[in-house]
């Protein structure tokens, strides 16, 4: 599906991307295309599974959320579970936004957010290492993101 993506396929998703709100008498426009054909489109794409939603961005800093951390954890085969199963069970827990299972020295890296880093600390020692499976934890708490994209 994503390799039959034309050129205007692909500019319709980057404006899609920086505002799935635009309608589609502006997104022909800024296409150059008609109407009807900017409609077929994303219907076809969301068809195709290429959007999976339409979703929005919020501003964490408005929500008290504007503290974000990134964690590594090391999984402790010896729990009695699976790696994956520790890894939807933390996916579970308020405040983590991204569980991802990875290679390398490290087992899973999770995203997430809170209102400082103390309420960040809590997530870590009341919520995190309480799960069966967690082993090492190392916590990162980013001061600015410069990017970042749903």
């Amino acid at each position: 599906m994503a390799e039959i993506l034309d050129k205007i396929d692909k500019r319709l998703l980057e404006e899609l991307k920086n505002n799935s709100r635009e309608n589609i008498a502006t997104l022909s426009k800024k296409l150059g295309i008609p109407r009807t054909t900017v409609h077929y489109r994303i219907k076809r794409l969301v068809e195709e599974g290429v959007i999976d939603k339409f979703t929005i961005k919020p501003n964490y800093k408005k929500l008290n959320l504007g503290t974000t951390a990134f964690i590594l954890i090391r999984y402790d085969p010896d729990s009695g579970l699976t790696q994956r199963e520790v890894a939807e069970q933390i996916a579970k827990i308020p405040g983590v936004y991204e569980v991802h299972i990875i290679a390398g020295e490290w087992d899973l890296l999770l995203k997430v957010r809170a209102s400082n880093a103390e309420e960040i600390g809590k997530i870590v020692i009341d919520k995190l290492r309480e799960i069966k499976g967690v082993g090492q934890t190392v916590t990162m708490v980013s001061f600015v993101t410069v990017k970042e994209e749903i």
